[in-house]
């Protein structure tokens, strides 16, 4: 059975995300990346916000997502598809590795990050 590895990122929505930012910067000490986010201190898990009416977290209107890091994306997704959840086809491939995203039964979205080798 896949399983989740750890957290790959927290995403909020936000209606301001650069002064969403600072604050965290100023009140929390989140040393902000040039992508406009976090890298904590794992070195792994990732921090971000995103404008209040991003689609990056699905039609739900969800106020936040979880990214979860696996081990084999590939597998995750057949094993979630054949449980009956809603799995979206798109995988995205990029430098940081492979992502994939799916919604729990309550409406949900997560984003599934297998880690560049």
């Amino acid at each position: 059975m896949e399983r989740v590895l750890g957290i790959g990122g927290v995403f909020l929505r936000a209606r301001d995300p650069d002064a969403l930012r600072r604050w965290y910067a100023d009140h929390l000490g989140m040393k902000l990346e040039d992508f406009g986010g976090a890298v904590l201190t794992d070195g792994v898990t990732v921090w971000s916000l995103f404008p209040a009416d991003t689609d990056y977290f699905g039609p739900s209107g969800q106020q936040a997502m979880i990214n979860y890091r696996v081990a084999d994306l590939d597998a995750m997704l057949t094993q979630l598809r054949a449980a009956g959840a809603s799995v979206e086809d798109a995988i995205e491939d990029s430098e940081q590795g492979r992502f994939g995203w799916a919604t729990d039964p309550e409406g949900n979205r997560f984003e599934l990050w297998q880690p560049a080798s």
